[in-house]
């Protein structure tokens, strides 16, 4: 018969499995949904496992959070100009949504992990990055309200997407060719702006 001890520790990275069933669980319910008991009892381990991974629930969400940010930095970091900075933030969003959801919810972790704090600093340089890349005539007199510009417009249209909101509106369309072209009107040299 298999001790209690022997089934907490069987799992060869016990953290990993934690996150991945945590991922999980965000993916079909939201964060609102993740439990610690549920999530040892899916990894097939005690009830005090993830504990000694994470603390608590809080701790669990700021391991997701640091994670989707460090995740986040290295898809924003191979992406040439701004506008391809922005595909990979609207991939980054369809291709992990669960870190995507937790990670621009500073209620749910904590915002001072040190962890999470390198990753989000790495993806807010790769994002200021791409707008400082960009002519003057594309991001007008200030470079953070075009940073703001720009993220909103990422953001924004990563959120609509994976909410379900595009669908009409996208009528068939890939989701990132979609956003090139959006991109293309808004940073267009003197768009709004007086020619």
């Amino acid at each position: 018969m298999t001790s209690e001890r022997e089934r907490t520790y069987h799992h060869g990275d016990l953290r990993r499995a934690i996150l991945t069933a945590a991922l999980d669980v965000i993916t079909a319910e939201g964060p609102a949904a993740l439990s610690l008991r549920d999530l040892a009892r899916r990894a097939g381990v005690s009830h005090a496992a993830p504990a000694h991974h994470f603390k608590d629930r809080t701790g669990l969400l700021t391991a997701v959070a640091a994670e989707g940010y460090a995740l986040f930095a290295d898809a924003l970091t191979g992406a040439p100009d701004l506008r391809e900075r922005g595909v990979a933030y609207v991939r980054f969003a369809a291709t992990h949504p669960a870190h995507f959801q937790v990670m621009f919810q500073p209620d749910l972790y904590r915002t001072d992990d040190p962890d999470l704090l390198a990753a989000r600093a790495r993806a807010t340089d790769a994002l200021r990055a791409g707008v400082s890349d960009l002519p003057p005539a594309g991001r007008g007199e200030d470079d953070r309200l075009a940073g703001v510009a720009a993220w909103s417009l990422a953001h924004g249209f990563a959120t609509l997407l994976l909410t379900g909101n595009l669908a009409d509106a996208m009528e068939g369309r890939d989701p990132e060719e979609a956003f090139r072209a959006l991109a293309a009107l808004v940073f267009a040299p003197g768009n709004g702006r007086d020619s």
